[in-house]
């Protein structure tokens, strides 16, 4: 696959949900002896994130190297009095891209930092599509968002560990703190720990932008059996689209699990105007309804496999800072599929022609609009929309 180096012997564990994924990042920090990276879209200062936030104070009180990354946008509620307590607690805080009140609306801010990274010592880390928010207070008492993560462990630990201080490096250039840039000695331990082969891919703006789509189109293109992904903003381009189709048309089982709560109403009728067109091509469509779906994971063949932050849409493939895990290892792949497929038979509901909800005039036309306008803000923003028309 192009661009795409991977790593073997590796030991990679699936995380379902907040429940299993923040006990595991609070314990990692409570050992925590030299360095702590952590890179997050949303960090929300509920129960959740009041609990990390006092794990990393506590670790930087005792001697750890703590870096905080927030991403401008997505964390801007985060209260200034928390990071000024950070501060004082030895801790190192930065915003990717900050908001301010009369920021003017720029291409450029559209360009946002949706990763979520976790690296402790260079012995661990965290990755997927995990914000820290508390999934289990919400408005309407649903049960937690629908979401993965993944804890790795292994020599992949060597382009994590890479990617994360150079972030962290070009951020603090930005905002003149230089003295934040002196590196910790430490290194990534690369002795086998496993026996799984991974992959780390990203996506910026630079030498990776189409990294993470390119490794999900080949993997599309070479499947013989089966293709499952849950995502939770899905607006692919023309590509990933005809590959879906392709694959179809060949014979593969190709199953989508889709957001099915209302989240981001622009968004989700954009989606449904793709529909009719897959479905046609002989795709399977199940929207998720028990709660949000977060996820943006994918099963191919059972053996290939990915957990990350990236949706499949404008903003991620195109915008936003992502980083995807990729594996090829059968029992991984096969305990995300059978999770999913749990989903799609048990908290799910088919999407049919028959649905006349879906398909009504009203809804066709909400849908459609929906799309052009998206499509629309796209081109406004420079972008090339029409090698994204499906």
């Amino acid at each position: 696959m192009r661009n795409l180096t991977f790593v073997d012997s590796n030991h990679i564990t699936l995380l379902h949900n907040g429940d299993e994924y923040f006990p595991e990042l609070e314990a990692a920090i409570e050992k925590a002896q030299t360095e702590i990276h952590i890179e997050t879209y949303i960090f929300e200062y509920d129960a959740i994130g009041s609990k990390i936030s006092s794990a990393l104070k506590r670790a930087a009180q005792r001697g750890v190297s703590v870096h905080l990354l927030l991403d401008g946008f997505g964390s801007q509620d985060f209260p200034r009095e928390e990071i000024d307590s950070m501060l004082k607690a030895g801790m190192k805080v930065l915003i990717f891209r900050p908001e301010f009140i009369f920021s003017m609306p720029r291409r450029y801010r559209l360009r946002r930092m949706h990763r979520k990274l976790v690296i402790i010592d260079a012995q661990i880390a965290f990755a997927g599509g995990i914000n820290i928010i508390d999934d289990q207070h919400n408005p309407e008492k649903l049960t937690p968002r629908f979401d993965y993560a993944v804890v790795i462990k292994g020599p992949l630990l060597i382009q994590i560990h890479k990617a994360v201080k150079h972030l962290w490096m070009l951020v603090a250039w930005v905002h003149l703190k230089k003295r934040w840039v002196i590196p910790v000695i430490i290194k990534p331990a690369d002795k086998p720990c496993g026996d799984q082969k991974a992959a780390f891919v990203i996506r910026d703006n630079w030498r990776h932008r189409h990294d993470i789509e390119h490794a999900y189109l080949d993997a599309i293109n070479q499947a013989h059996t089966e293709i499952i992904i849950a995502n939770a903003y899905f607006l692919p381009g023309r590509k990933f689209s005809s590959a879906l189709k392709n694959a179809a048309q060949r014979g593969v089982t190709v199953e989508l699990l889709l957001q099915g709560k209302i989240e981001y109403r622009l968004q989700h009728h954009a989606t449904q105007a793709l529909y009719e067109n897959l479905l046609k091509a002989g795709i399977k469509i199940y929207e998720y309804n028990r709660s949000y779906l977060h996820a943006k994971v994918a099963v191919i063949d059972q053996h290939w496999a990915t957990v990350g932050s990236s949706n499949i849409d404008p903003f991620s493939l195109l915008l936003a800072r992502e980083a995807n895990i990729i594996i090829e290892d059968h029992q991984f792949a096969l305990e995300l599929r059978t999770s999913l497929k749990t989903a799609i038979a048990e908290e799910s509901i088919a999407v049919t022609p028959a649905h006349k909800g879906f398909f009504s005039w009203r809804n066709y036309l909400v849908n459609w609009l929906s799309f052009y306008i998206v499509r629309m803000m796209q081109g406004v923003l420079g972008y090339d929309w029409h090698d994204n028309i499906p």
